[in-house]
């Protein structure tokens, strides 16, 4: 059987997100150009006080509260961002065939929140499992939260989680488009989510690496590319987007916020946690010559940068070495603002980035007060917003634990 292949663009045309500083892209948009950070400190059982990224946002507009509490965190969010995609894109899915639609949602992890909350209920009862829940098993498959989209939006086309570390939002953008260009379906929602704040073992896990970030001001203690930063603040977070073809967004009369225009995945093939420049730096190379495209072409570069040591070195040590004398490439950093939301990371940071198309405006990277020498990049923009000549094109970097690497690349649209 031949394959089919669909060459046909894809864009953007709807996005809906629960970030940890807001609930919808233009509020997003506005705290990121002010650089306004809302990261809290939190108390987790077992581990105790942390800073943490939490999301605020109306849980039940779409979903009554007796299905939010049969479902998961991850589900909640993934339900709200779904719905508040489809509508940022004015569209009624009845349009499509349900059947073609396809749910794609990028995660780093799943079922370690609902597994640690039912550990702590049975010991309420001297770990008696007779009182752990039925819900366990669909609480934490990993398509759950692709799943409870499905079931609130009646979509009967493929859905299931893209497991891919920190780097799963991009990768769920580029297994959207790969399924309609391989005709399997003729929409997508794709995005990420993270409901890691409510894991104690992770915010533990990242202690024991030393990679846990802290300050006394939580609103300060991601600080990627700092010379004092000191490890990964975890936040909780989701973005989904609409993604169609170009011909069938212009036939609607859709707004586009940019066409999917090159992406790329690979793996360093080198160490449990440790990062590798030079794959990420074959990584962005990749995307570029897909996207037919020159380093020079490239306005802005979304950092993936964590606030950890060596990870910040060794991105901006890929970036040096891809974007040497590319004299008008912005670079910036949505974490310092946010925190890291894990799944939901790469999505959440490029949708911060797509108004740029429109306003011309790059958000600052906050909380440098002294660049670090290694991560001094030509054209880093530190602690205040900057406006551009314009923004045509931007590069959305995301890496993940295990040597996972991703970078994709959004043009905006332009009628010819």
């Amino acid at each position: 059987m031949t394959m089919h292949t669909d060459t046909r663009r894809i864009v953007i045309t709807g996005v809906g997100l629960a970030a940890p500083n807001a609930s919808n892209l233009q509020e997003y948009r506005e705290k990121l150009l002010k650089g306004q950070s809302e990261i809290t400190e939190i108390d987790l059982r077992y581990f105790g006080k942390a800073p943490a990224g939490i999301c605020t946002f109306p849980e039940t507009k779409y979903r009554k509260k007796k299905e939010n509490k049969k479902g998961t965190r991850a589900g909640c969010i993934g339900v709200y961002c779904a719905h508040e995609a489809l509508a940022d894109a004015e569209l009624d899915i009845t349009g499509y065939d349900r059947a073609k639609i396809g749910v794609y949602i990028g995660l780093t992890e799943h079922g370690t929140v609902e597994t640690e909350n039912e550990v702590y209920n049975i010991s309420q009862y001297e770990y008696n499992t007779a009182y752990w829940t039925h819900h366990h098993n669909p609480r934490t498959v990993l398509n759950n939260p692709a799943g409870e989209i499905t079931l609130s939006l009646g979509i009967t086309g493929p859905h299931y989680s893209i497991g891919a570390a920190c780097a799963a939002g991009n990768a769920s953008i580029i297994q959207a488009v790969q399924m309609m260009r391989l005709g399997e379906v003729d929409m997508a929602l794709a995005g990420g989510i993270s409901e890691s704040t409510g894991s104690f073992g992770i915010f533990a896990s990242f202690a024991a690496q030393n990679a846990l970030g802290a300050d006394e001001d939580p609103t300060r203690a991601s600080k990627p590319f700092d010379k004092d930063r000191n490890g990964i603040v975890i936040s909780e977070g989701g973005c989904i987007y609409v993604l169609e073809y170009l011909d069938k967004a212009l036939e609607r009369g859709a707004k586009i916020y940019g066409e999917i225009v090159g992406y790329a995945m690979n793996s360093d093939a080198r160490d449990f946690v440790l990062p590798y420049g030079k794959r990420q730096a074959e990584c962005m190379r990749l995307a570029l010559e897909r996207a037919g495209l020159e380093p020079t072409d490239i306005d802005l570069i979304n950092t993936h940068a964590t606030g950890t040591k060596q990870g910040d070195i060794e991105e901006c040590k890929a970036v040096r070495e891809v974007f040497a004398n590319c004299s008008t490439t912005y670079v910036n950093n949505t974490k310092s603002i946010i925190g890291h939301a894990m799944g939901a990371a790469g999505v959440l940071e490029l949708a911060g980035n797509l108004p740029s198309f429109e306003d011309n405006m790059i958000h600052p990277t906050i909380n440098v007060d002294e660049l670090d020498p290694e991560c001094a990049l030509d054209n880093l923009v530190i602690n205040e917003a900057v406006e551009a000549d314009s923004v045509k094109v931007i590069l959305n970097n995301s890496f993940g634990m295990v040597g996972i690497n991703s970078t994709v690349i959004v043009k905006k649209y332009e009628q010819s």
